[in-house]
């Protein structure tokens, strides 16, 4: 009896003790590590959602991340001579304040995209159709984010596997090499597109998420990057033909740049950046990724960056003279401007009468007489594009991260000019060149380009680079980088082309805000400069900063950290720059 009395006891014991370690396993779904979670789809997804919510913040595009590179181009100039003047005039410091800001936001990225495409393992062929979704979405998100970190950093270090982390070794890895970096950018783009669906599945995919087509379309650009032609043709082709997804050309080209559902996520669109709409958004600016608001606003702060100060704006970013007469220097075949500038650029014009929300910034009307300036100090000409400048949402800007627009961030129009790079590039001037040119053209009524107007391949990049691709895209994200890939910087009648672009006056007399400024007027004007005469060899690229320097002993700096010229490494490559050309 007492052996029974002692094993029951034991017996129940047992069963208390088995009861408490339970209760001790249980997990808290607010608390949970990275031993605990990502074992199954629902889980994952919610690491799919947190990649999608770090690319769309301060260092990545909803400011910083995206204007840094918007105004290091030849497009625009820094308003404000404050903010942003740095990257604009290629002298960033390594002691920088808000450069850094990039890197930070995109290794945040990184960090998650690895943790996901880790848990999925190597073998795509074992893996269900919703999480061949999950690890293409990652794939495409990690691809993105290094393909940003080596155009603005050159050589970042190359983080692939979330069990690197797991050693202070792996965490402060080495930099990698330009081009170590961009074979991991092209192989993740690559897988990307074989596992992801296209946008013709309909649904969230149709607008909102990477599919095959956006993974299809960096693709073909980062292969552009290394003077890949025939490859990234190949790529290019396929998605002009709907091998990767159903895309057009909007009839609108303002149906681009405007907020809702029926505008968003259209048929160009292969991948835009999701914002909430005006109205609909929180109250609370979440600058960095370490924010964790429920009421955060989910817009982004590019319009703050453009808007005119006399609306509200920050004043910072202008559109460049050139840009806009390069506009005014060519009409469509009814005798009017071209609508693209409309909507890419906020200047007073008569054509404007009747034509969309007529002329107006902000809701107000405009006047021939007293044109917008961006800056009530050095002047400048507003940029209108991502903006609700035209559509007169608000009266004034809603500062912070609280414009709805997405940010477009490749369109099918960009596969048609890109193929048509790719073609004069690999076979020379052709009709088909000319005939993909000539859509994006007659979208917006241009008269069509002709073949034996253009004899040579350096004559149609000439047309390509600077007249097609800044009016489709002008103050849009990338230009910066085609000015690399081009090797703009290597060559000296290019970086003159460059000095003569990005002229401009800072002045806040109207009538001399909207004429045309010329690169030898610096001599007798102190107000006339161009950004370019700072640039110094290697300043290409942005400076690893200081701070991550000190921090991770193992990491060095970049070209710009150096003052060294990457002209050598281009022509090992046997890379052309292409030399200027006289269109007239």
């Amino acid at each position: 009896m007492k052996f029974n009395r002692y094993s029951l006891a034991l017996l129940m014991g047992l069963g208390l003790f088995s009861s408490c370690i339970d209760k001790l396993d249980l997990v808290n779904p607010n608390q949970q590590t990275s031993s605990s979670f990502g074992f199954n789809a629902d889980d994952l997804n919610e690491s799919v959602l947190a990649a999608y919510n770090h690319i769309r913040m301060e260092g990545s595009y909803a400011r910083v991340g995206y204007n840094a590179d918007v105004v290091r181009g030849d497009e625009t100039w820094n308003a404000s001579q404050v903010w942003y003047l740095e990257f604009d005039d290629f002298n960033m410091p390594v002691t920088g304040d808000i450069a850094w800001w990039i890197w930070r936001e995109w290794y945040y990225t990184i960090n998650v995209c690895n943790f996901a495409i880790t848990r999925c393992g190597d073998d795509n062929s074992a893996l269900s159709e919703t999480m061949r979704r999950i690890k293409g979405q990652m794939l495409f998100i990690r691809g993105l984010a290094y393909y940003n970190l080596t155009g603005y950093f050159q050589n970042p270090p190359l983080i692939t596997s979330y069990d690197t982390y797991s050693s202070l070794d792996g965490l402060y890895g080495k930099n990698s090499t330009y081009d170590e970096v961009l074979d991991q950018v092209e192989k993740d783009f690559k897988e990307a597109m074989e596992l992801l669906p296209t946008r013709d599945l309909g649904g969230e995919w149709a607008g909102g998420r990477a599919t095959q087509g956006s993974a299809a379309g960096y693709y073909a650009r980062t292969l552009m990057v290394r003077h890949k032609y025939s490859e990234a043709l190949a790529v290019l082709k396929d998605i002009i033909a709907g091998k990767h997804g159903s895309y057009r050309l909007m009839e609108n080209y303002g149906d681009n740049f405007r907020e809702g559902t029926a505008y968003e996520n259209n048929a160009e669109s292969l991948f835009e950046i999701q914002y909430l709409d005006y109205g609909s958004q929180g109250t609370d600016d979440e600058w960095t990724p370490v924010n964790t608001s429920p009421n955060a606003t989910q817009g982004s702060a590019i319009e703050s960056n453009y808007g005119p100060a006399q609306f509200g704006g920050w004043a910072d970013i202008a559109v460049s003279p050139w840009l806009y007469n390069l506009f005014k220097s060519e009409r469509t075949t009814k005798g009017t401007l071209d609508p693209r500038m409309y909507w890419t650029i906020g200047s007073h014009e008569s054509d404007w009468d009747g034509f969309e929300y007529g002329n107006v910034a902000y809701g107000h009307p405009t006047s021939a007489d007293e044109p917008v300036m961006v800056n009530t100090n050095y002047g400048g000409i507003p940029i209108a594009k991502n903006t609700n400048y035209r559509t007169g949402l608000y009266s004034t800007v809603v500062t912070g991260l609280h414009c709805g627009i997405n940010l477009r961030m490749m369109r099918y129009s960009d596969v048609l000019l890109r193929a048509a790079e790719c073609e004069n590039e690999v076979n020379g001037p052709t009709q088909q060149a000319i005939d993909w040119i000539n859509e994006v053209r007659e979208r917006v009524d241009l008269p069509k380009l002709k073949l034996a107007d253009f004899p040579t391949t350096d004559k149609l990049f000439e047309q390509i680079a600077n007249v097609e691709r800044p009016k489709e895209f002008g103050c849009e994200f990338g230009r910066g980088f085609d000015l690399i890939r081009w090797g703009f910087f290597y060559d000296q009648g290019r970086l003159q082309q460059l000095k003569e672009h990005g002229v401009f006056r800072t002045t806040n007399i109207p009538a001399e805000v909207f004429n045309p400024v010329s690169y030898s007027d610096k001599d007798t004007d102190g107000h006339v400069k161009t950004p370019f005469d700072s640039y110094l060899p290697g300043h290409e690229f942005l400076p690893i900063q200081q701070g991550l320097l000190n921090n991770n002993p193992n990491l060095e700096g970049n070209s710009a950290n150096s003052g060294t010229d990457n002209a050598s490494y281009f022509r090992e490559k046997g890379w052309t720059v292409r030399p200027v050309v006289d269109l007239k």
